[in-house]
């Protein structure tokens, strides 16, 4: 799994005015993409990432057509770039900030997720940290769902590393299970 990244909008540029010419070169590109990653089984990811705190300029924020509606976003592209080996890298840090409504978005974007991120909201710290996001929740969620993948941390510890795994122990032993168990939590 290789995450392609979509390209930020132009310094200088109107986000609307240039929406159209940058969702046709990216799904030329991205469709240039999948036949090479398919000659090797891999599978590409498309992430949206939110442009009110982490990049204003990145082209994809969120999993559907935004309200602004003036940005090429990743259903849409995933559809019409027509390509079973692209998937949806949802990071759930990114889709709180620009969405919310986390379960209602695990549920309708499911069929399209390769890949899960996580990180507390708003510090962007570990899952057990003070925030918006019942972690316990959002993983008996992904179960039930089906999501069998892996969950990638993409947070910035408050201390270590092995400290920030904290969280990952308790919810092992939550679970009944062995610390570093079988479970794909964590990459």
């Amino acid at each position: 799994r290789i995450h392609l990244m979509a390209g930020r909008v132009p310094l200088g540029a109107d986000r609307a005015a240039v929406a159209g010419e940058m969702e046709t070169t990216f799904t030329e590109n991205l469709r240039y993409a999948a036949e090479l990653l398919a000659q090797e089984d891999m599978i590409g990811l498309e992430e949206p990432i939110n442009n009110s705190i982490t990049d204003p300029r990145y082209s994809l924020n969120t999993p559907h057509q935004g309200k602004a509606d003036i940005s090429p976003q990743t259903a849409a592209i995933l559809e019409k770039v027509g390509r079973p080996n692209l998937k949806l890298q949802l990071d759930l840090f990114h889709c709180q900030i620009m969405d919310g409504n986390l379960s209602r978005n695990l549920e309708t974007y499911f069929p399209l997720i390769g890949h899960i991120q996580i990180a507390q909201v708003p510090g962007r710290h570990e899952p057990d940290s003070p925030g918006e996001l019942s972690f316990p929740y959002i993983f008996e969620l992904l179960e039930s769902l089906g999501y069998t993948g892996y969950v990638g941390c993409e947070y910035a510890p408050k201390g270590d590393t092995l400290e920030g795994l904290g969280w990952l122990r308790s919810y092992w032993e939550s679970r009944g299970l062995q610390h570093g168990g079988t479970s794909k939590a964590a990459e």
